[in-house]
């Protein structure tokens, strides 16, 4: 018989808008605004602009695109450095129900035309630099798009493609713009095309509950306080620079802006503004450490870096220690708004050695505060992995911060979601601990004999070396083992190693097969991110056989 008694908790207690309205990171900004108007919200350059400025001109771009046409579900695309402009668009697109596709300004025409195509984007916003990239991918676009010229003075470019510029945009719009809340949380908020070495790249679609969310959980990973300064490192076109337009807005701080990451740049902001907190991946760092200034840079702050996109050697997060730098490893992909693994510091570790410490810090971790559930479990079974450090398997995660899906591309969505759990296609170990360890890309392991050889372990032995300015490692086809280790390094200036040196160097710290049989010396082919190509790197060293 069917009980249709309520209880008392689902009776008379239902969401009405006293207490309930859809999660969103664009009230951060008002709340920045009303309660710190005066507090730097911006700094670039010689412009320093307050959070009341900040998001009366948000208001106003947001008015001037409705007055345009621009509403709920249409695409705003922009190819744009980390200006001042494009940490707006963060706010404004989304103002009025626009979804935001912040472009990868090291990509090729063709690519961005397919972005342009495949999202259909209403408007294009264009920094002076990039304007010739931008017109030959708008002549293969199949629609209308309103191009607008975003001028940066301080960059020396002046070119122009579009029907108007962005501060003639802006002067189309009321400041007093009245902007809601989406209808639904689930509402796109951003558009974020994977890498695509294989095929046409995918659309990674968030939701604004997810920005939301994830944006705090930044703020507590990475401990960001009140008023933190942030340095705009990291692009923000790179999973909406890991959503920290949002989180640095949450907690009030300063965007400093940066055009170009070079290191004299890095030091040069980080004593001037005192910056307190920014991002990398450990080719930022690696540069850093690397550059004259690093010698001389004495920080009067506490400054602290998240790291991500691979895994940072312990020599990296040594070396930025001894710099005053604390460094926080994150570990996440597009398709979960960037940062969904934390390495957690625990007390415990400040009593080990550097070396160890270190160690322990360049394990990706635990999940970090927004993600629902994270483990290590079989590719196929999606059953759980002992917490023992060496049962390797496929990183899964499941939870709030984790992609709509694909756009247009049902298929390769249901793909990624199969038995209710992303799948990351990265190798990991979880410890007793329960921090998770990453070892490949599924498709990175060296198979050696019937062997699994992780390419991480072997780089980072690699860059225990002090000539060694960066290291990759990739499988070489070999006739008896199946495949074997291959090692491209790039050495320090003046440098004068042998191949065989390193090997030796590697046979002294690690079994003999996971050791590199041959060393190529290259540079390595890198994306915008910072990440090391590996599928180039492979098609090097077959040349070089």
């Amino acid at each position: 018989m069917e009980n249709n008694n309520k209880s008392p908790y689902e009776s008379g207690l239902g969401k009405v808008p006293a207490n309930f309205e859809a999660l969103s990171p664009v009230p951060f900004i008002e709340r920045a605004a009303s309660v710190y108007p005066n507090r730097p919200a911006v700094i670039y350059g010689d412009l320093v602009r307050s959070w009341k400025d900040t998001y009366t001109r948000c208001c106003q771009l947001a008015d001037a695109l409705e007055k345009r046409g621009i509403g709920k579900g249409d695409t705003i695309a922009a190819l744009l450095p980390n200006l001042p402009e494009m940490l707006e668009l963060h706010f404004a697109a989304p103002m009025v129900g626009a979804v935001l596709n912040a472009q990868n300004i090291r990509l090729d025409a063709d690519t961005i035309a397919f972005m342009l195509n495949h999202s259909q984007a209403n408007v294009l916003m264009v920094d002076a630099e990039f304007a010739s990239l931008a017109r030959a991918a708008l002549l293969q676009c199949d629609h209308s798009v309103l191009v607008v010229d975003v001028e940066d003075v301080v960059s020396g470019f002046d070119e122009h493609i579009g029907s108007l510029t962005y501060e003639q945009l802006l002067q189309e719009g009321d400041a007093s713009y009245q902007w809601s809340l989406p209808d639904d949380e689930w509402q796109a908020i951003a558009l974020n095309y994977t890498s695509g070495t294989t095929g046409n790249p995918k659309g990674v679609v968030y939701h604004h509950r997810g920005a939301y969310q994830n944006a705090l959980s930044n703020i507590l990973g990475q401990n960001l306080p009140p008023h933190a300064v942030y340095l705009w490192t990291l692009p923000m076109f790179h999973c909406n620079g890991w959503c920290y337009p949002w989180s640095v807005t949450a907690v009030a701080g300063t965007h400093v802006c940066l055009r170009n990451v070079r290191a004299a740049d890095i030091f040069t902001a980080l004593s001037a503004y005192k910056v307190t907190h920014f991002c990398g991946a450990p080719i930022v760092l690696n540069m850093m450490l690397n550059a004259p200034e690093a010698a001389n840079i004495v920080l009067e702050q506490e400054v602290t870096v998240t790291t991500g996109g691979a895994a940072p050697p312990a020599a990296i997060i040594e070396g930025m220690e001894r710099l005053g730098i604390k460094v926080v490893h994150a570990y996440g992909l597009t398709e979960t708004y960037g940062p969904s693994v934390f390495c957690d510091f625990q007390q415990a570790w400040a009593e080990l050695p550097m070396e160890k410490k270190a160690a322990k810090m360049a394990r990706q971790g635990v999940r970090a505060p927004a993600v629902g559930r994270l483990m290590v479990a079989n590719a196929l079974t999606l059953e759980p992995l002992p917490h023992d450090g060496e049962s390797m398997g496929e990183v899964f995660i499941r939870g709030n911060t984790v992609m709509k899906g694909y756009l247009a591309n049902p298929q390769a969505t249901q793909e990624a979601f199969q038995g209710g759990w992303f799948h990351t296609g990265d190798l990991a170990v979880c410890h007793p601990d329960g921090y998770i360890e990453v070892k490949d890309r599924a498709k990175d392991i060296i198979i050696s004999g019937g062997e699994n050889i992780s390419t991480l372990e072997v780089e980072n032995t690699l860059y225990q070396h002090p000539d060694i300015l960066e290291a990759a490692v990739v499988a070489l086809s070999d006739d008896k083992w199946g495949e074997v280790p291959c090692a491209v390094i790039t050495l320090k200036a003046g440098a004068d190693v042998s191949a065989d040196d390193l090997i030796q160097f590697c046979r002294a710290r690690l079994a003999h097969f996971k050791c590199p049989k041959q060393v190529v010396f290259s540079a390595l082919p890198k994306t915008s991110t910072g990440k090391i190509q590996k599928f180039a790197l492979r098609e090097l060293v077959k040349t070089a056989q």
